[in-house]
């Protein structure tokens, strides 16, 4: 048997009802969740770039909602049952020393999301500083993933370009 993979980037979410599936994601401060069915085999993953959005002087998280319900909708037409979804949560690193919490606050949504609705979050790996690649078989709820080293290197400095004379070019 041959293992069927689907990857999802930012935006995008999978359902699939296949035992040999797996969904992968690279993730940095989106988050992914991943959802399902352990009666049936039945799971998804999303991969959300943006769990909330300012309007005014309140936060919206229809963005992240939407998300999530599209990607159980997709699960329950395969044949899962809200009821018995469990999940996992993974991503909301921080990439960018402050500029930005995007990163904890999906982190916050996704975990929000799965208290006030009831569906136990069995596992995850949130918030840090480091990216993610995702392994998710539906069809087991069995998760892989890995960690970007934090340790890259920095570019080697360039020496700056030499004037060339005679030209009226001037390099700054």
């Amino acid at each position: 048997m041959s293992t069927k993979r689907y990857v999802i980037t930012q935006g995008e979410h999978r359902a699939v009802a296949e035992p040999d599936a797996v969904i992968s994601t690279l993730l940095g401060s989106c988050v992914a969740c991943c959802l399902w069915d352990p009666e049936v085999g039945v799971g998804g993953m999303n991969h959300m770039l943006l769990a909330s959005s300012g309007r005014g002087n309140s936060m919206c998280n229809l963005a992240g909602v939407n998300a999530m319900e599209l990607m159980i909708n997709d699960m329950l037409k395969l044949g899962a049952l809200r009821g018995r979804l469990r999940a996992k949560a993974f991503g909301g690193a921080r990439m960018i020393s402050g500029l930005s919490d995007i990163g904890p606050k999906n982190a916050e949504f996704v975990m929000s999301f799965l208290e006030q609705e009831g569906i136990a979050c069995q596992s995850s790996s949130l918030g840090g500083s480091q990216a993610r690649h995702v392994l998710f078989t539906p069809s087991t709820g069995a998760a892989k993933v890995k960690v970007q080293s934090a340790d890259v290197p920095e570019p080697a400095p360039q020496p700056a370009p030499v004037p060339q004379k005679g030209n009226d070019l001037e390099l700054f």
